[in-house]
């Protein structure tokens, strides 16, 4: 049994399936099968910020086929340099087995639109929209490496909250490449394309002073 992330070996990859028989403490996500630790415990504002956005969120799906996730919560992207995805597989949308899923991520905040994708295990396959909130810790590779994963996998819509900053950037897929908002501010309100009719204040996401 695998307890501490130190027993891995980083330089090699690894799957969905040995992800599962992990047993860390710290989070983890598996980005085309390397081994990434994620941030410490989620600061107390990043924890304000998620569980507003969630909270504007989750009542306007009340009637709507939509489902949202807070993390953690894996999500499983059919991306992988070893195993191609068939137009068939992508048609018919079978999931892949675990041994042959190399990413795994947990953003802030999942939308997924098909239920079908959703299991005991959390998604299986691209959702709607995500949602990530930048930590201390994130640097601009760790940016850089989520926006390509998540534009690769055709996530349609991509959120990037700035806590510093006090900003939200939104991301659209347009033709398989992501094209971005400004960077909302007080003041203004957010639209989502994934989600029609959803819309509130950036301030109102934020903590207060």
């Amino acid at each position: 049994m695998i307890t501490d992330i130190d027993q891995l070996d980083l330089s090699k990859k690894y799957t969905y399936a040995d992800y599962l028989a992990w047993e860390f403490k710290e989070r983890v996500e598996l980005i085309k099968g390397k081994v990434f630790k994620m941030s410490p415990a989620p600061s107390d504002e990043h924890q304000r910020i998620s569980g507003a956005i969630h909270g504007v969120i989750w009542p306007f799906l009340r009637n709507n086929p939509c489902q949202v996730r807070h993390a953690p919560y894996d999500v499983r992207l059919t991306i992988s340099n070893k195993v191609p995805i068939s137009e068939k597989r992508k048609k018919t949308a079978l999931p892949l087995p675990d041994d042959q899923i190399e990413t795994v991520v947990q953003p802030d905040i999942t939308v997924i639109c098909d239920p079908g994708k959703i299991d005991k295990k959390g998604c299986m396959g691209s959702p709607d929209m995500v949602v990530e909130i930048l930590s201390e810790g994130n640097n601009k590779a760790d940016v850089d490496e989520k926006f390509n994963i998540y534009q690769d996998a055709e996530v349609t819509e991509y959120w990037i909250v700035h806590p510093i900053e006090q900003t939200i950037t939104v991301y659209t897929l347009e033709n398989k490449k992501y094209i971005g908002s400004k960077p909302y501010t007080a003041g203004e309100a957010i639209h989502s394309q994934v989600l029609k009719g959803l819309a509130f204040e950036v301030a109102e996401v934020f903590p207060t002073p």
